[in-house]
């Protein structure tokens, strides 16, 4: 059996350069995988909070934050942290999340390492623009300036938790914003864990303060008049109350708000050769991820070699222990949570659609896994293939015309991503006319140059790249007599 590494946790919070105790509510953090605890975390009280707030506003007005040169160092030294502790962080995620090790390395580790090192290359996109002279009533000239958002509140989900970090923190400082970053207090100590590492590593005083706590604690957050700008991610219900909060102020909002992505197979497409990799992209870190392609298009001719195919494949793929670099599909975060991804399944069936493949619990006698799910026998507007379940659950939904199959992928309230197996020149004609912000093209890909988002309720702004900096950018317009 596979040895966990150890991990010494951080339960302090980082405000204002300092390492602090929380003064609020007691959050216990188990190992989903075991069930065991991992450690106690005190929440930030409103005091704390207002202490992060107004560190981050007087960081934002230091001479050297301004400067971009100085910021691209800060984004290199806090990469640079991250590969030195790659084990380190690597075993506090798969201890948190559970996420298996052979993905906990490179996404939840090496990615935000390039996030960072991508967005210290971008740290002059706010230069100003000279238009040069116009004609009017009277005649000018003028500049474009692009200034930073001001104190951004940064709120991640715990499915990803440092890969979300450096997508929010490291746009934030490109664009010259200083956070308080809050992860979700169901996975907390990985980021807490990487507070400290940076602060230790000398990224400025005040820049990121990373506080701990519960809705309340988000609210005293999101509601603070030092905040200017949020980013969240998360559920469609919370980004709403999150939205609500930040109305009474005219806070600018990013909000990144999960999806039920489609995985639409062109009809010419051989399907078996293709069926394991539509199920491992939406299985892995069980399922738990925000673009999961779980609604699997395929076309009515090969729907029978795709149900025979995924049983073999389902059979085939292991679940368990995530330390087990074998492993494909680890625990879900917890046994609320695991209960709540089997409902869907239960309900499913009794209205009338079938367990089509795998399906069940391990033979495992600690930790909140699951199976791997196919379910087949339902429509497109059935519970389980609208709603965003967040667990390793697929429902095949056939198609006769790719104008059928593009109605049906668009035929929900999410918009996030979507992929498209096929002949690439065909199916790069059938992108556009997809309602989603990322359409990916036989297979996945990462690229930190390029924006990530949702249309519909899957969320609104960008993250990642250039347009995820200019999320953190306002505009001003400086004009003069010429």
């Amino acid at each position: 059996m596979p040895v966990p590494m150890q991990t010494t946790w951080c339960t302090d919070m980082s405000i204002d350069g300092e390492q602090v105790t929380g003064e609020s509510s007691l959050i216990v953090v188990h190992d989903p995988a075991t069930e065991l605890e991992l450690a106690r975390v005190r929440g930030a009280s409103e005091v704390q909070i207002d202490r992060a707030a107004r560190a981050a506003r007087q960081a934002l007005r230091s001479p050297a934050w301004r400067d971009p040169d100085h910021r691209s160092h800060v984004l290199g030294l806090m990469a640079d942290v991250i590969e030195q502790h790659a084990e380190l962080l690597t075993a506090s995620v798969v201890h948190e999340v559970g996420t298996p090790i052979s993905l906990a390395r490179p996404l939840q580790v090496q990615e935000p390492i390039n996030l960072l090192r991508s967005f210290a290359r971008l740290t002059r996109v706010g230069a100003p623009k000279h238009l040069g002279p116009a004609d009017g009533p009277i005649r000018s000239d003028a500049t474009v300036n692009y200034r930073p958002s001001g104190v951004v509140a940064a709120i991640t989900a715990y499915n990803y938790p440092l890969l979300f970090a450096a997508v929010k923190v490291g746009a934030a400082f490109a664009a010259g914003c200083t956070v308080v970053l809050m992860p979700s207090p169901q996975t907390p100590l990985s980021t807490l864990l990487l507070a400290r590492l940076w602060q230790e590593a000398g990224v400025p005083r005040g820049v990121l303060n990373v506080i701990v706590g519960d809705s309340a604690a988000g609210r005293a957050l999101t509601t603070h008049p030092e905040v200017n700008k949020i980013s969240f991610t998360g559920s469609i219900e919370v980004g709403r109350t999150v939205m609500g909060q930040a109305a009474h102020g005219l806070k600018r909002v990013v909000l990144e708000l999960g999806g039920k992505s489609p995985s639409l197979v062109l009809p010419e497409v051989d399907i078996g050769p293709l069926t394991e990799q539509l199920h491992a992209r939406y299985i892995r870190n069980a399922g738990q991820g925000c673009s999961s392609p779980t609604r699997l298009l395929i076309h009515e001719s090969q729907v029978g070699v795709f149900l025979e195919r995924s049983r073999e494949v389902l059979a085939a793929m292991k679940v368990g222990d995530p330390w087990d670099p074998a492993v494909v599909a680890g625990p879900l975060i917890s046994s609320q949570h695991r209960s709540r991804v089997e409902g869907y399944v239960v309900r499913a069936v009794g209205a009338g659609g079938r367990v089509a493949a795998g399906g069940g619990r391990p033979d495992i006698d600690h930790g909140w896994y699951m199976n791997p799910v196919l379910v087949d026998g339902v429509d497109n507007r059935s519970e389980i293939a609208q709603e965003e379940l967040f667990g390793p659950v697929g429902v095949v939904l056939p198609y006769r015309t790719v104008d059928e199959a593009v109605a049906i992928a668009n035929d929900s309230r999410y918009g996030l991503a979507a992929t498209v197996y096929g002949d690439p020149d065909e199916a790069r004609a059938v992108a556009p006319r997809l309602e989603a912000g990322t359409v990916m093209i036989n297979g996945w890909m990462l690229r930190t140059d390029a924006p990530s988002g949702g249309l519909k309720m899957s969320g609104m702004g960008r993250e990642v790249g250039e347009e995820g900096v200019r999320e953190f950018l306002e505009t001003q317009l400086v004009a003069w007599p010429a």
